[in-house]
C-alpha cells in the first residue's frame, strides 16, 4: 500500500528512469522537448489513474488532461498498461528522490530514519494518488508492486548496515536481521503515511519525533 502527489511539487525523476524497462523498440525521448512531453503524459497519467483507478481510466483521458493528442501517447506507450507500470516506476523513483536530501544532516542512523519519514509523510500528504496507485500496481504491475517495496526495503537496510559500522546500533544484529527490521520500518512508515498524511494530516515531524523515540527506547518501561 502506498499513496499520492502532484508531480510538480516533488524533485521530477527523470523520465528517461522512468522509461527505463521499455521493450526493444525503445520509446525513450531523445530530446528536451520529448521529455518535456513524457513528463505532460505521466503527470496526466497521476492525476487520472488517482482519481478513476485502473479500471475506469482510459487513454483518452490521459491525453485530456495531458493536453496532447492521441498519436502523441502511443509515440511514448503502446497501452493504458504501459503507461502505469511507468507511472509505478516513475513514483518509486520520486519518493526515493524526494527523501534523499532529507538525509544529508542526520546526526547517526536512527536519526537518519526519523528524518526519512519526516520527509516521506510529507511527500504523501502532497502526494495522496501515489497510495492508490500502488496498492492497484499489485493485481495491474505486480511485479512493480514487488519491485518497488523490494528495493525501498533494500536502500534502508543498507542505512542500518552503514549505521551499525559506525557503531550506532548494536552489532549483534546480523545482515537478515537488518533486512528483517527494513521490512518492519517501511511498513511501519506505509501505515503512518497512510493514516497520518492521507486519511487526516498531522505534523510530519511530531509524527516522526514520536516514533523515533520508539525505536531508540523501545517500550520497555525503565
Amino acid at each position: 500500500m502506498v499513496k499520492a502527489v502532484h508531480l510538480t511539487n516533488a524533485a521530477p525523476a527523470s523520465p528517461r528512469g522512468a522509461h527505463s524497462s521499455l521493450p526493444a523498440s525503445d520509446k525513450s525521448p531523445r530530446t528536451a522537448r520529448g521529455e518535456k512531453t513524457l513528463r505532460k503524459i505521466l503527470t496526466a497519467a497521476l492525476e487520472e489513474f488517482g482519481e478513476r483507478g485502473f479500471s475506469e481510466a482510459s487513454i483518452v483521458g490521459i491525453t485530456r488532461r495531458a493536453k496532447v493528442a492521441l498519436g502523441t501517447f502511443y509515440t511514448y506507450f503502446d497501452s493504458k498498461e504501459e503507461v502505469f507500470q511507468a507511472l509505478v516506476r516513475d513514483m518509486s523513483a520520486q519518493v526515493r528522490d524526494y527523501v534523499a536530501p532529507a538525509l544529508g544532516e542526520a546526526t547517526d542512523g536512527l536519526d537518519r530514519e526519523r528524518r526519512a519519514l519526516a520527509a516521506f509523510l510529507r511527500f504523501a500528504a502532497e502526494h495522496k494518488e501515489v497510495y492508490r496507485i500502488i496498492d492497484e500496481a499489485e493485481f495491474v504491475d505486480p511485479q512493480g508492486f514487488r519491485t518497488h517495496y523490494e528495493t525501498t526495503a533494500a536502500r534502508i537496510a543498507v542505512r542500518l548496515a552503514e549505521a551499525t559500522q559506525r557503531g550506532e546500533l548494536r552489532k549483534d544484529e546480523s545482515p537478515f536481521a537488518h533486512e528483517v527490521i527494513a521490512w518492519a520500518l517501511m511498513g511501519a512508515n506505509v501505515f503512518l503515511g497512510l493514516r497520518f498524511a492521507v486519511w487526516s494530516e498531522r505534523d510530519p515531524d511530531e509524527v516522526a519525533a514520536i516514533t523515533s523515540r520508539l525505536l531508540r527506547h523501545g517500550l520497555a518501561a525503565r
